[in-house]
């Protein structure tokens, strides 16, 4: 038996078998003399009380949440990106409340320190002007940025929002690995671990006083809130778009919030004012929360190659006009280099010691630390000195002195002889330990906290946990989420009951109602989209059940119907060989993107049904055959797409983003409705057509209690084209348009008449009169083609108006 099961002899042996501390790194489970900690004793023997059979559908059970809600990291490799589900490590990561007061105590002086740190560079420059902080690490600086040089924020701060990455040494005592200012990612992921990991040990967690993380999140929210000073402005979350690696996290923080995720398309600069366009014309923008870097977010002044920014944002941060969180420049507070610097700054700026230290770095660029390195190469590790990185995630550019070989160390040892100036040493870590779950049992993997602060009037309040990266293995390398990296939730546990906050309000709070019409245009637009590709695949998919429902009956014979809707198809990227044709599987694909360009304005149930959609297609297009495989196939898939569209017609709040969802679906079923008649109510079509328009038109049944005693073709095109009671004919989608249209906001386009009625509004109207006052024997194909490409302008002119 381990050392730690015989310290231990009340807790059994399951978890803790084999379980065995490295020498010489600290373990957060076990302590110097390899007895179990409290709070991880409580934790164990709870663990030990389920047994494994349950533990593990415990931990199925967290895992499945995290599938169902869509939660991926997007990783980057030799094969492009992908998405990869988010890796959750079951066992938390156990703080004890008077720990965690040290901890937050320390990073409260180092978020103030920073703060003048970055407020001197970019203002007087007394830190570089009396020799503290060398120029080098100024003026070459990539995150330097001197468009913004003597820029004051608008906010009065350049910090609102701070990471800080912290491990621990092998004495116990915590230190600084690297501060994130530029953007720091992880918080909605903290949130979604803790979710996860609370399906999994809700009973535990509420037994050991942990910590909630709401009440964080509702100060930052407040404090982003109070930096709104136009009663019209509004504050958002400025996202870089759906293929940054983090983008499910600014999706996810957005609906929490409740703030607008934007896109750099989505704003402009107007008379100094950074405004966001909406279908109801340009909005003012007072605060952005930033996630994209700052090199990126102005290609004028900035990155001139930067397609995700927005030409002038400097010039309205100049003017005073918007306040960022973090503002620009701040980055360079991620400079590796600098960690070399804070003991000295920190004396000359705050004359005090740093509370928390920063792990031992030098800077190569002066003689002393130069040689300092040198003289130590076995226990550093050597990478750039411009790196914004943390050691274990730049491991391309960082190296271990004590794993180089003769040759690779001379050659290290020249180039700090001669490029000092760009590199740094640094103590090689040995991280502590936290246990994962592994097989049933527990084993020790090296970890990094990642720590997070947000600014309030007060000064700095902390995510009562952050999270965890935890390494797959033993490597420290592993950590790195892009290499495999595992995250865990962390628990600060208190002795006594602590606070249930929530992001609801008080019964007595004040509120206020968003006014409609902020909904952005690329959002309407994709909304619009996502309709019409729905609609499409539904489309397709009735006719396909109705043609392979005729090839089963008729196997070996081409029936001239079928060789008809062939030639119908075709055109529209439709293959009738195929049972899954690469047509419909475009269109779900369509609409799984532009919903994923709105992830934070979709319901996680609208999601995961649209994903399961998208994955019965693609799943169905490797097995399904033509024939009776397909007809049933295609009853599963439409039965799929009914639940989707029921769900968002249920449940999807009916503000302007349900209009133009709305508007995409009415248009293409109007569309397609017109085609298909055009076809298949000639009077020359093909034996049997009237039969199949009726199946593809969910119209059987009313057509045989409408039409009793006469059921040919004008009965047909009646049903399908003029009565307006039928939800699948034409004029039903135009009277549904005509309503959506009339609640749009109004747009000033120059072709409006007097009385404000938007252009397409009246087309639309023009056109329901027309085909209102047509008798059904009057709809010639030629007719129908032109109601077709009538409806289509329709979408054009929604285009124009709102999205151009």
């Amino acid at each position: 038996m381990s050392q730690v099961t015989k310290a231990q002899p009340k807790l059994s042996p399951g978890l803790l078998a084999g379980y065995t501390p490295l020498p010489g790194i600290a373990d957060e489970m076990v302590d110097p003399s390899g007895v179990v900690r409290p709070g991880w004793e409580r934790l164990l023997g709870a663990l030990d009380e389920i047994g494994p059979e349950k533990l593990a559908t415990r931990f199925a059970r967290a895992n499945q949440y995290l599938l169902d809600a869509g939660v991926f990291y997007r990783i980057y490799d030799e094969n492009g990106t992908q998405e990869r589900e988010w890796p959750l490590a079951h066992i938390p990561l156990l703080i004890n409340e008077e720990d965690w007061n040290t901890i937050t105590a320390g990073l409260t002086q180092r978020a103030d320190l920073l703060e003048d740190i970055v407020a001197d560079i970019y203002g007087e420059g007394k830190l570089v002007r009396d020799g503290v902080l060398p120029p080098d690490l100024i003026a070459s600086n990539p995150e330097f940025l001197h468009p913004v040089a003597g820029v004051k924020p608008a906010s009065g701060r350049f910090l609102h929002f701070c990471a800080f990455e912290l491990g621990r040494a092998p004495n116990g005592q915590w230190w600084v690995l690297g501060d994130r200012t530029q953007a720091p990612s992880g918080a909605g992921f903290a949130l979604e671990n803790r979710v996860a990991t609370t399906r999994a040990l809700s009973d535990i967690s509420a037994s050991m006083n942990v910590h909630r993380l709401a009440g964080f999140f509702k100060d930052f929210r407040d404090s982003i809130q109070s930096l709104v000073t136009d009663p019209q402005g509004r504050a958002a979350i400025l996202t870089p778009g759906p293929n940054n690696e983090t983008y499910f996290e600014h999706a996810y923080i957005a609906r929490y919030l409740g703030f607008m995720l934007l896109e750099g398309e989505d704003l402009t600069v107007a008379k100094g004012r950074v405004m966001v366009r909406t279908v109801s014309g340009l909005k003012p923008v007072d605060v952005l929360w930033r996630r994209m870097d700052a090199a990126y977010m102005d290609p004028l002044e900035l990155k001139s190659d930067s397609w995700i920014g927005t030409p002038g944002m400097v010039g309205a941060l100049r003017r005073r006009t918007v306040s960022l969180v973090n503002a620009l420049g701040s980055g360079i507070l991620e400079t590796r280099a600098l960690l070399a610097f804070l003991p000295a700054i920190s004396k000359a700026l705050h004359e005090r010691d740093l509370a928390l230290p920063s792990i031992a770095t030098w800077w190569c660029g002066q003689e002393k630390e130069r040689k300092h390195v040198m003289d130590r190469l076995d226990q550093m590790m050597v990478g750039p000195a411009l790196s914004t990185r943390l050691p274990f995630e730049d491991v391309q550019a960082t190296v271990l002195g004590s794993k180089l070989d003769p040759e690779a160390r001379s050659e290290l040892l020249a180039r700090l002889q001669s490029d000092g100036r760009g590199l740094v040493g640094q103590e090689a870590v040995k991280l502590s330990t936290t246990p994962v779950y592994v097989d049933g049992k527990l084993e020790p993997r090296p970890f990094v906290l990642r720590v997070f602060a947000a600014r309030h009037k007060d000064g700095w309040s902390f995510m009562p946990g952050g999270f965890a990266r935890v390494g797959f293995t033993l490597d420290t390398a592993a950590i790195a989420m892009q290499r495999g990296g595992q995250a865990a939730d962390v628990w600060i546990t208190s002795k006594g009951p602590v606070a249930k906050d929530t992001l609801l309000p008080r019964e007595d709070d004040l509120f206020q109602r968003n006014v409609p019409g902020t909904l952005p245009a690329r959002a309407a637009e994709n909304l619009l989209w996502m309709g019409r590709y729905i609609e499409r695949a539904e489309g397709t998919a009735r006719i396909l059940r109705a043609c392979h429902a005729r090839f089963a009956e008729a196997p070996n014979q081409e029936l001239p119907l079928l060789t008809e809707m062939r030639a119908y198809l075709k055109p529209l990227g439709v293959d009738l060989d195929q049972a899954i044709p690469k047509g419909l599987q475009r269109s779900i694909d369509g609409a799984m993107l532009s919903a994923g360009r709105i992830r934070d304005r979709f319901s996680p149930d609208g999601w995961l049904a649209l994903h399961d959609l998208s994955k019965t297609v693609h799943r169905f297009s490797d097995v399904v055959t033509p024939g009776d495989d397909a007809t049933r196939a295609m009853t599963i898939i439409l039965r799929k797409l009914a639940g989707f569209s029921g769900l968002v017609h249920e449940n999807m709040y009916r503000f302007t983003g349900w209009r133009f969802l709305e508007i995409g679906r009415r248009i293409e079923r109007g569309i397609q409705m017109a085609g298909v008649l055009a076809r298949l109510a000639r009077h020359d079509a093909a034996e049997g057509s009237l039969e199949m328009l009726l199946e593809i038109g969910d119209s059987v049944m009313t057509h045989r209690r409408q039409y009793s005693v006469y059921s040919g073709r004008i009965s047909v095109l009646d049903l399908l084209a003029l009565d307006p009671l039928n939800p699948r004919s034409i004029i039903f989608q135009l009277d549904a348009l005509k309503t959506e249209f009339s609640l749009l906001p109004v747009r000033e386009t120059g072709r409006n008449t007097p009385a404000g009625m938007q252009v397409f509004s009246k087309d639309a109207l023009r056109l329901h009169t027309q085909l209102a006052i047509s008798e059904a024997g009057e709809l010639k194909p030629e007719t129908l083609h032109q109601v077709a490409y009538d409806i289509g302008a329709l979408a054009d002119a929604i285009s124009d108006t709102y999205f151009a």
